[in-house]
C-alpha cells in the first residue's frame, strides 16, 4: 500500500532572513526531491517569515511559520548571516521547541550557533566552518568544538562543517534513514561523492602547503580498490612513498584518521552496500571486504553500527 504524504517523515527547513541560498539549496534537492529512489520520501516544508531575503537578493515567499518546526520529525537550520552579531530569539525558541518535541535536529554550517545558543549542544560534540570554531568555543564554552571533521552525528542532534559539507551531512541523513545503497544513487543522480574521505581540515589554510593537492591523493582511491587485500599501515607507506609515521601524520591532517581506522571504516562502507544489493552471505561479504572471517566483521560491524550485519540486511535489504 503506498504511504500518503501526512504517513512519511516530515523535514523542516528552517529560514531567516540572511539565510544563504547554498545550504538551502542543498537541503531542498535532498529532502524536496522524490527521485522514486525508495518506497518512501520525506515530506519536505520550508518555515520561515514571507519576505525575508534569502541569499542576500531572493524575497522569500514561505507557507509555514518557525513555529510548524515543533511539528516536523527533522529540522534543518542552515547557516546564519552573522554568528557572531545574529541574534535570532524566534528561530532559537523554535529549533528548542521542535527538539524538546522529539525532533531531529540538524545543522548545516553556522546554523551550529543556533543550536548552541538553544542549548542543544551543551556538552555535546559538535562542528561548524572552519573559520567559526574558535568564535564557537569562546561563545559557548559548554560545546565540545571538534574543527577537524566534515560533519557530528549526536544522535538528535548534528552538525556539519561549512558549505559542500551540508551536502554530506544531508546524504548521511538519508543514509541513516534509507540505507548506504539509496544515499549512493542518490548522491550519484547528484554528482557528489557519496562519503567523502577525511575532514576539512584538509581545507584550513596552514603554513606548508601540499599544493592544490594532498599527499594522499593517489594512495585513498588505491587502498578503496583493494580492499579485498589484507592491507597493512607498511603497504600504505610503500605506495605513498613515505615512512609509516610521515604517512600517519598526512592521514590524520587529510582523513582526521589514523591509516588502519580509515581502512576499517572504508570496509564497513563496502560492506554495508554488499549487504543491501547482493545475496552474498556474510562469509563471502567478510572476504570482499579484507575483513577475513565473519567473526571479524561481525565485531567491528556491530561495535561501529550498533547491530549485527543480518539485522542490517533485514533492515535495509531493497
Amino acid at each position: 500500500m503506498a504511504r500518503t504524504v501526512s504517513d512519511m517523515p516530515s523535514v523542516a527547513l528552517a529560514v531567516t532572513d540572511g539565510t544563504p541560498l547554498f545550504e538551502l539549496a542543498t537541503a531542498c534537492e535532498v529532502f524536496g526531491v522524490d527521485r522514486e529512489l525508495a518506497s518512501w520520501w520525506y515530506d519536505f516544508r520550508i518555515c520561515g517569515d514571507d519576505g525575508g531575503l534569502v541569499g542576500g537578493w531572493l524575497r522569500a515567499g514561505i507557507g509555514h511559520g518557525l513555529d510548524a518546526l515543533v511539528t516536523a520529525d527533522t529540522v534543518i537550520v542552515p547557516s546564519i548571516r552573522d554568528p557572531e552579531t545574529a541574534s535570532l530569539p524566534a528561530l532559537v525558541e523554535a529549533v528548542r521547541e521542535a527538539h524538546r518535541a522529539g525532533a531531529r535536529v540538524a545543522a548545516l554550517c553556522t546554523g551550529a550557533f543556533v543550536l548552541a545558543e538553544a542549548g542543544l549542544l551543551d556538552g555535546r560534540r559538535a562542528t561548524t566552518h572552519w573559520a567559526h570554531t574558535d568564535l564557537l568555543r569562546t561563545l559557548h564554552h559548554g560545546v565540545r568544538v571538534d574543527p577537524d571533521v566534515l560533519y557530528i552525528d549526536e544522535g538528535d542532534v548534528l552538525t556539519s562543517a561549512g558549505k559542500s559539507a551540508a551536502m554530506d551531512l544531508c546524504l548521511h541523513l538519508v543514509r541513516t534513514d534509507h540505507g548506504t545503497a539509496v544515499a549512493n544513487a542518490l548522491a550519484r543522480t547528484l554528482v557528489v561523492p557519496p562519503h567523502r574521505t577525511g575532514g576539512q581540515a584538509q581545507f584550513i589554510p596552514a603554513p606548508v602547503s601540499h599544493g592544490p593537492t594532498h599527499a594522499l591523493e593517489q594512495v585513498l582511491p588505491w587502498a578503496v580498490e583493494h580492499l579485498t587485500e589484507p592491507l597493512t599501515v607498511r603497504d600504505l607507506a610503500r605506495r605513498a612513498g613515505m615512512s609509516e609515521r610521515n604517512l600517519a601524520r598526512h592521514f590524520h591532517a587529510v582523513t582526521g584518521s589514523s591509516p588502519l581506522r580509515w581502512l576499517l571504516t572504508q570496509r564497513l562502507h563496502r560492506a554495508q552496500e554488499l549487504l543491501e544489493t547482493s545475496a552474498l552471505s556474510v562469509e563471502q561479504i567478510a572476504a570482499r571486504t579484507g575483513m577475513g572471517t565473519a567473526t571479524t566483521l561481525r565485531r567491528h560491524f556491530s561495535r561501529q553500527l550498533g547491530v549485527p550485519p543480518e539485522t542490517y540486511r533485514r533492515t535495509f535489504r531493497r
